[in-house]
């Protein structure tokens, strides 16, 4: 019995066939390749200012010693440094011009700190006056410590006097400018002879203090760690 193939089912009236789809190929005029390429572009841009401005230094100026309150500040006293600092470059003296003339700390600036701006003025109101110390020194007084400055009357002449003056301030929150000593001498016994910035209104004090009979004391401030 031989069976006869079975005709094709006829085309449904109105029924488009199905095409396969095919793969257009981007053209540079497509908005979303623009876009991305765009994107891209951007990336890379961002990626290499960050690096670079990562890496980009700014010469600025150090203190080369403890400047301290008063002190002329030249190029003697400070020395150039390149630093990465960003957006804090602004307060910081720049080493990229001209020191300006008469320039002085108005606080202490530590060696090897960058200078601060609002470390510098045209006048500190201090005068650097010389005192001479004969007693032992405290360790903690280096160049930038601060200190109150006491006068010590001498004993009376007399041994039946017995009203001694006591001991006064003549200064407080003085800076230690200068630590001077006697070739040999050991700062914490010998001869020492220290320079310290004296306010204007104090100067006064001091000096008479120092041209009369007794000693000058140096007090190191309490929980001054400079």
């Amino acid at each position: 019995m031989t069976y006869a193939p079975a005709a094709p089912a006829p085309a449904l009236q109105g029924v488009p066939e199905p095409t396969a789809a095919r793969l257009r190929r981007p053209r540079w005029r497509d908005p979303r390749l623009v876009t991305g390429v765009v994107v891209v572009a951007l990336s890379v841009a961002l990626g290499s200012w960050v690096v670079s401005a990562a890496s980009r230094t700014v010469p600025v100026y150090v203190a080369d010693g403890a400047l301290t309150p008063g002190e002329p500040v030249t190029s003697a006293s400070v020395r150039v440094a390149d630093v990465r600092l960003g957006a804090g470059t602004a307060r910081y003296l720049p080493a990229d011009e001209a020191l300006p003339a008469d320039l002085v700390a108005l606080r202490v600036v530590d060696d090897g700190e960058l200078v601060p701006l609002t470390a510098l003025g045209a006048d500190a109101g201090v005068r650097s006056v010389a005192v001479p110390v004969a007693t032992g020194l405290s360790d903690r007084i280096r160049p930038g410590a601060v200190v109150d400055l006491w006068f010590v009357p001498s004993p009376p002449a007399a041994a039946g006097e017995v009203d001694r003056p006591e001991p006064r301030t003549l200064a407080e929150q003085v800076v230690v400018e200068q630590v001077e000593t006697a070739e040999g001498a050991i700062v914490v016994q010998g001869q020492v002879t220290l320079h310290v910035l004296v306010p204007a209104d104090a100067l006064p004090a001091v000096l008479t203090a120092l041209s009369d009979t007794g000693t000058v004391a140096v007090v190191p401030v309490a929980g001054d760690v400079r």
